[in-house]
């Protein structure tokens, strides 16, 4: 069988060996015992997946359980230790937010019931669902299509990323304690596009949920060719904030936003990308978010202090700095040497940055960095900021920071992004639908209508005998 090896983002050397399957495992025994589980399991009531889920729940927030998840998430993907054990728990949130959805979204819903007629919709499971899902926040991304599809009767095929393998097998572990009978779900793991390509292709798999780059999602779509099937794609962003001149507190403001463009090393899909701040303030918020960003700590993130650690290759890391290089007439306003310490530690490191007299047209403010820079764009008006929001293939997030809370109500109405936030960023909160417009993807995770990608309707007429 194939090898896959994990390397670490901290020191580039090898930390996890992971046998990978082939297709012809995936044809002849795993798709094959999903399609014979999912007979089973769609027959059992939603009161019993429900508690199958909410056991997976309370073993996932046992604190041993949360203390080894958080060790492996920085070990894979080397986000700062400090923050590593909050994905876990809110994990277990958005678990318990779609538990309490699940009545609601796969009810049957009343169409007409008199002497003559009796006219229902349900919804039904598809049968196998392939869940293909990233590394930089590997368990709140990969529960968000879970459990709904879980809960929904499918059984499930889930393939992680090879840099984050032991977040599945995690997954599958717990699952199995709580009770999920053999072969629902299933972990796949390859690094090997051909395999993937072929699994989208097999004729057993009734539906697909990427979430991933722009890139990944394509080679998806394409693989799927001319199948009918149901593709949810969670793609790429390079979300904005607008700044107006009437925030009421500059320095807060400007702490928020660093935290939402750098947090994670900048490794978000909805990370802040870009800043455009109204003219009448631009100076001095610039000033307060160098004087942030210059007091972060970039480390090794298993030291409790570090906020910011490494990114995730060297390849990355050196497509970040290109981004910068590349962006010229602007001014770098963080010193070379500054994080210099920390960026000695592996190549992987990359300081936060800020940039400014950005051209637009660079490639750092067009397109998703996936690093900690922050381009900040002076505005003159609420308009041209809307427009220059709107300029982009993207648009899964974008925010407008005012004490007019009602202004930026309107002006996120303006905006051509699937959430908009006022005051606030880089929160997928699970009661709301995580959605893409443009080039950021199609479907709906999350709230009540994340149900809807992971079950087919049935109409059913029924005419009553006098």
């Amino acid at each position: 069988m194939p090898k896959i090896t994990t390397i670490s983002p901290i020191t580039s050397k090898p930390i996890v060996e992971t046998e990978g399957v082939t297709y012809e495992q995936l044809e002849q025994t795993i798709v094959p015992k999903s399609v014979k589980a999912f007979q089973q399991w769609k027959k059992q009531s939603l009161e019993d997946r429900k508690a199958i889920v909410a056991k997976f729940s309370e073993l996932l927030t046992q604190e041993s359980t949360v203390e080894l998840l958080a060790k492996e998430i920085t070990e894979q993907m080397g986000r700062p230790i400090r923050f590593t054990p909050v994905e876990i728990k809110t994990a277990a949130l958005r678990v318990d937010t779609m538990l309490g959805y699940a009545d609601e979204a796969l009810a049957k819903v009343p169409v007409e019931n008199n002497d003559q007629f009796c006219k229902y919709l349900s919804r039904e499971p598809h049968g196998v669902v392939l869940i293909i899902f990233p590394w930089n926040y590997p368990y709140l991304t990969l529960v968000n299509g879970l459990i709904p599809a879980l809960l929904a009767g499918n059984s499930v095929l889930i393939k992680p990323s090879p840099q984050t393998p032991k977040v599945a097998d995690r997954v599958a572990e717990l699952f199995t304690k709580a009770g999920l009978p053999d072969g629902v779900l299933q972990v796949v793991h390859s690094g090997e596009p051909e395999v993937i390509e072929k699994l989208v292709q097999n004729k057993n798999i009734s539906a697909v949920a990427f979430t991933g780059s722009v890139a990944g999602g394509l080679a998806v779509q394409k693989a799927a060719g001319n199948r009918t099937i149901p593709i949810a794609l969670e793609l790429g962003g390079n979300d904005a904030a607008y700044v107006r001149g009437d925030v009421a507190d500059i320095r807060a403001t400007a702490d928020d936003i660093v935290d939402g463009a750098v947090f994670n090393s900048g490794q978000s899909c909805c990370s802040i990308e870009r800043v455009y701040v109204h003219e009448s303030i631009y100076d001095k918020f610039v000033q307060e978010a160098t004087d942030i960003v210059k007091n972060y700590k970039v480390g090794d993130p298993f030291d409790p202090d570090t906020q910011v650690g490494p990114v995730i290759s060297e390849a990355a890391a050196k497509r970040i700095r290109q981004q910068v290089a590349e962006a010229k007439g602007s001014r770098k306003l963080i010193p070379e040497d500054h994080f210099g310490a920390a960026e000695k530690l592996n190549p992987t490191f990359v300081g936060p940055q800020i940039l400014v007299d950005v051209d637009d047209t660079c490639e750092v403010v067009r397109e998703e960095t996936f690093g900690p820079i922050i381009p900040i764009i002076k505005v003159k008006s609420d308009q041209e900021a809307i427009e220059k929001i709107n300029d982009s293939d993207y648009g899964l997030t974008a925010s407008v920071w005012t004490k007019d809370e009602q202004l930026g109500q309107q002006l996120g109405d303006e905006i051509e992004a699937g959430t908009v936030f006022v005051n606030r960023s880089d929160y997928p909160d699970p009661g709301l639908a995580w959605t893409g417009y443009k080039n950021s993807g199609r479907g709906v995770s999350l709230s009540k209508f994340g149900y809807e990608f992971y079950t087919k309707l049935k109409s059913h007429h029924i005419k009553h005998l006098k």
